[in-house]
């Protein structure tokens, strides 16, 4: 479709284009935040909220402790890897301001998919929260990483009440194994040591890479999707100006400076790291950051402490909330943005919390090589429920055939996103990167999709064998891979079937090389190679799976049967 096809669509106050030479980087998007708004609240967690002053002064004690306490270099990989947690925004920006290149960790990984990803990456830095010390005990030997920082849960919660919280962490919940890691450095001790040096300004510009996230691949193998500065401050210009849309009154449905957004999803994932951290940042709201959402009592109780305005979730997390029984003693009286991504949206479940709070739910889409946001719907009575609504300002979409042939309005084809949001590439993987992105920048989604005549985007399903499982990516052949280097197994198959709580599930077949195989044997093996949300959620044992003349498994036979 042409650019102009979607000018005339667009609620009123939302521009069709973005204005790209705004920003030169992600770190003078935060720079500039940090002054405009400094006495505003940034981030809470915990009972403690950090100003945007607080974040900006800590970030550079970051910053400068890595300028002076490491020979890292400009455009080298520092990993993070902890839960929302306030040292989370603290160390990003941070290592950004240093002009290093953050590669998002999934604090969860086991030590097989944080050996990949380090190793993938050539992380020489690591920043880690100590529950996962054994982990990282683990996996160093493998890796080139240099330099350890260590965060614990209470660093920057008052003196006492952070040592009571930290010594709960390990006597009480027993939630710090034992390991040995004598050359980590606390973070406490890097924010001490780090305010006594001047932060060494690091010239950049959109062309440099940001961030590494890490995506799983249809081979198998997680693949670094290469997000630049340019990308991430695109997508953080093209979800704001989709909150310029005016109300009924004229005004804008997001004020600047005045919103308080809900923070559940994690920040190591593109979407919240996009919104919460980016977006949210630029427009001077502020984000209260929920460190385990699964923890739905206390999720609750938090929710019960603000009169908050936005809340960013996924159909999982409505389903839990509204299963709670004090959920309808929240007050949702100012919530006027209610944002559902990363999986399937379901019906009935957008019906019923916009019975329970009054707000409807937005749907939007995107993938971690678009910074990560596509498409949004408009706020309240023009969404449309089942779409994931119109492109963002300044991105192209179009829908083609098997031929790489464009597809009129109303047919269904392979999506197609172009725009300045779109990923760089692969790291260090050409032939992946050629596979989904042409020399006209056109990213192949493997989504299949419609496109109507108003110019709303339907998913109506995916080319590739990915499932979706509470919004992450779960790639068959990752599963497989695993499952067969298992002495007991002559074959598997890997698929997603429907699952009311997480969208999807994973449902795993197996074929036993030899008689005795459990599925309990199978649970125990899994648990010990994947994080939770790749865990087959079901097994099932047979004599044979479906196969092509050449060898082939057939998923969709399996799903057929399924």
């Amino acid at each position: 479709m042409q650019p102009e096809f979607w000018n005339d669509k667009r609620p009123a106050g939302v521009p069709s284009d973005i204005d790209m030479s705004a920003y030169r980087s992600v770190v003078e998007v935060f720079e500039r935040a940090c002054k405009a708004h400094a006495d505003r609240p940034a981030f809470t967690n915990m009972g403690v909220t950090l100003t945007y002053s607080d974040l900006e002064r800590h970030s550079a004690a970051f910053a400068a402790w890595l300028q002076n306490h490491t020979d890292l270099q400009p455009g080298e990989r520092i990993a993070v890897q902890m839960p929302n947690l306030l040292q989370y925004p603290i160390a990003v920006f941070g290592a950004l301001r240093a002009g290093l290149v953050v590669v998002n960790t999934n604090p969860l990984y086991t030590v097989r998919e944080m050996r990949h990803q380090f190793q993938d990456s050539g992380v020489r830095a690591l920043v880690y929260l100590n529950t996962f010390g054994r982990q990282v005990q683990d996996v160093l030997a493998d890796t080139r990483i240099d330099y350890l920082i260590e965060a614990k849960i209470g660093d920057l919660l008052p003196g006492l009440k952070g040592a009571l919280v930290n010594a709960a962490v390990r006597h009480v919940k027993k939630m710090v194994p034992a390991y040995s890691l004598p050359q980590a450095v606390s973070f406490k001790t890097v924010l001490r040591e780090g305010a006594r040096h001047s932060l060494r300004p690091v010239p950049l510009s959109q062309t440099h890479l940001a961030v590494l996230q890490y995506t799983g691949g249809t081979t198998g193998v997680a693949k670094g999707a290469m997000l630049s500065h340019g990308n991430l401050v695109a997508n953080m210009q093209q979800v704001r100006a989709n909150m310029q849309q005016l109300d009924d009154k004229g005004h804008p449905v997001i004020r600047e400076g005045q919103e308080v957004m809900i923070a559940p999803l994690p920040l190591y994932h593109i979407y919240a790291f996009t919104v919460n951290c980016m977006c949210m940042m630029v427009t001077g709201n502020h984000n209260v950051l929920i460190t385990n959402p699964r923890d739905i009592n206390g999720f609750v109780k938090e929710l019960q402490r603000w009169r908050f305005s936005g809340f960013l979730g996924l159909n999982t997390l409505f389903v839990a909330l509204m299963s709670h029984p004090d959920f309808r003693r929240i007050d949702f009286s100012a919530l006027k943005g209610t944002n559902s991504g990363g999986t399937a949206l379901v019906s009935a479940v957008a019906e019923r919390w916009q019975q329970l709070t009054g707000c409807t739910v937005v749907e939007g889409y995107g993938l971690t090589e678009t910074s990560p946001v596509v498409c949004a719907n408009p706020h309240g009575d023009r969404s449309r429920l089942g779409t994931v609504g119109l492109p963002v300002p300044g991105t192209l979409l179009k829908v083609i055939d098997d031929d790489g042939r464009e597809l009129p309005l109303g047919a269904r084809g392979e999506l197609c996103v172009k725009g300045p949001q779109v990923m760089l590439g692969y790291w260090q993987r050409p032939e992946a990167t050629a596979e989904v992105l042409d020399d006209a920048g056109w990213l192949r989604t493997g989504d299949i999709a419609v496109i109507d005549e108003d110019g709303f985007v339907r998913i109506v399903d995916r080319k590739k064998d990915l499932i979706i499982v509470s919004g992450f990516n779960v790639y068959p052949n990752e599963i497989e891979e695993v499952v067969m280097a298992h002495p007991k197994v002559a074959s598997c198959a890997a698929i997603g079937v429907p699952d009311e709580k997480s969208g999807e599930a994973v449902k795993l077949f197996i074929v036993p090389r030899e008689p005795g195989l459990t599925v309990e044997e199978l649970q125990r093996y899994c648990r010990e190679n994947f994080t939770g949300y790749k865990l087959p959620r079901h097994y099932v044992l047979r004599d044979s799976l479906p196969m092509t003349p050449v060898g082939k498994i057939l998923r969709r036979e399996l799903r057929d049967i399924a």
